[in-house]
């Protein structure tokens, strides 16, 4: 099966038009034709089962013929994660979490991030893309980067973890995640989070966590961070 996606597809629609790049995409890349049966989801739990009433490369119309929702998991997993130095790290890191099951991502700016400017329009459509490969109907949130500082002030959930590499106490995540519950995990840059970081952390009730034996890349961690959670929950 093949999954188109289009975020303004809702369930009350007898019929739905593509626009001028996606229909061209569909016509002229794909080579639907009239009858044929697409596929396409919202990224909000709907998907659809449509028909190709009008092959068109300016706009194609489809008239759906069944559609379904998929409930959310009973739990949610948010990766607050710094960004890589090297972009396609990053984009590495959002594909894979996609295929995995993340519900939400937030590039955290750390005191020793590398890169501090962060352009999410290219990392939405990797999202979009991942989410299509791997046949989902939720697309993952990808929030605005957003300071260290701020974002644990604002942001909180049943459980959190930060992952860090100073040689204090910590517990292996796999071993502290409660199935069932919802769950951020903080991975940091390539330099690690600084002290002050993991003292705030700490400050409003992060637990401290290892990822096993081996220091990881940023993009690794965050990788094996949300395959463990998804793992024990499955």
């Amino acid at each position: 099966m093949q999954l188109f996606y289009n975020s303004n597809i809702a369930e009350s629609d007898a019929f739905f038009n593509f626009d001028k790049d996606e229909s061209r995409h569909i016509v002229k890349v794909l080579r639907k034709k009239e009858g044929d049966t697409l596929f396409i989801t919202n990224g909000k739990g709907w998907l659809f089962e449509a028909q190709l009433t009008e092959s068109n490369n300016k706009s194609c119309t489809v008239e759906i013929i069944s559609k379904s929702f998929k409930e959310k998991r009973s739990f949610s997993v948010h990766l607050g994660v710094a960004p890589t130095k090297m972009n396609d790290r990053y984009e590495w890191f959002l594909e894979k979490a996609t295929e995995i099951g993340v519900d939400t991502i937030t590039p955290i700016i750390c005191d020793q991030s590398e890169r501090k400017v962060i352009k999410t329009e290219r990392f939405k459509k990797i999202l979009q893309s991942a989410m299509k490969q791997s046949l989902q109907q939720y697309l993952p949130v990808l929030n605005a980067p957003i300071k260290f500082q701020d974002f644990i002030k604002n942001n909180s959930s049943e459980q959190m973890f930060i992952a860090h590499c100073e040689d204090t106490k910590k517990t292996d995540l796999k071993n502290c995640v409660e199935t069932g519950k919802d769950c951020l995990i903080l991975i940091g840059p390539e330099g690690d989070f600084s002290v002050k970081e993991i003292q705030m952390a700490l400050q409003h009730e992060y637990i401290p966590v290892t990822l096993g034996d081996t220091r990881l890349r940023t993009e690794t961690a965050a990788i094996v961070a949300c395959h463990t959670v998804a793992l024990l929950n499955s």
